[in-house]
């Protein structure tokens, strides 16, 4: 695929191995931004790719800048802990409050991520090409779109995490200013994360999602566990101290990390 235009940061002003992509998008009728974390080395080939999804009010810096996501994946590389593998943040589309990643009726923030960011990372990241894994997480509404996407898209990933997830875009309601429903394309389906599991079940990726024992979300995955155990899905569901902040998917998400490179 090729793009109207598409710029990236030079390497001689880059730190601590980020990279900053920017993208013309038919998808978000504009440019779209996303930073990267490339493990240093000059001999890695189709390394895993991990895209990471932020939440609402935030931007595709809030991994990095809010949680040092890319120096927890160094720490885990160079422990030992984690294989090298590509960490990929794109911004939601910044409508709003949160686009929720989801298709509204002039743009298209689900094929933003499934098409627009991987194709960019794809032609610009030379450690990674075609053949590289795919991983999906995200936190709260992040968390929603790995969930859903990976559900949706599941032949297209390894596994999915979301980290104190919304699990139905409905729940929207409590955290954007927008009322976001409204403004989705009018055969909008897969509003449940469960429904869409339920619906592609045939197709599913390996599932995990957590939340914190104080996270005002707590019931809504407590509910999503029950209903993937009663439907004998597969999952990985854990519980942690915590509520719906920073803090707590600073100290977490290396949990999500270790999960996807037991997959690999």
């Amino acid at each position: 695929m090729k793009f109207r235009s598409i710029a990236v940061s030079d390497p001689r002003f880059e730190r601590d191995n980020l990279r900053y992509i920017t993208v013309k998008s038919d998808h978000l009728k504009g440019r779209g931004d996303i930073s990267v974390f490339v493990p240093p080395g000059n001999d890695h080939q189709d390394l895993p790719i991990v895209i990471l999804l932020h939440g609402v009010y935030g931007s595709h810096w809030a991994w990095t800048h809010l949680a040092g996501v890319h120096y927890q994946m160094q720490a885990g590389i160079d422990r030992g802990l984690l294989k090298p593998m590509v960490l990929v943040m794109p911004s939601d589309g910044l409508w709003g409050d949160g686009s929720g990643y989801m298709e509204h009726k002039v743009q298209n923030f689900e094929k933003w991520i499934m098409i627009d960011v991987i194709n960019a990372v794809s032609q610009t990241i030379k450690e990674t090409s075609d053949n590289s894994v795919l991983f999906i997480a995200g936190l709260s509404m992040g968390g929603f779109g790995a969930l859903r996407l990976g559900a949706k898209y599941g032949n297209r990933f390894k596994a999915i995490s979301g980290l104190s997830s919304i699990t139905d875009a409905r729940q929207m309601k409590d955290f954007a200013e927008e009322d976001f429903l409204t403004f989705l394309d009018e055969n909008q389906e897969d509003l449940s994360v469960f429904e869409t599991i339920l619906k592609n079940r045939d197709t599913l990726p390996e599932i995990r999602f957590d939340c914190g024992v104080s996270d005002p979300l707590i019931m809504e995955n407590r509910l999503l566990h029950k209903q993937l155990t009663e439907r004998e899905i597969p999952h990985l569901y854990q519980e942690f101290s915590g509520s719906h902040e920073w803090p707590y998917w600073e100290e977490n998400i290396m949990k999500t990390l270790l999960y996807f490179n037991e997959q690999l």
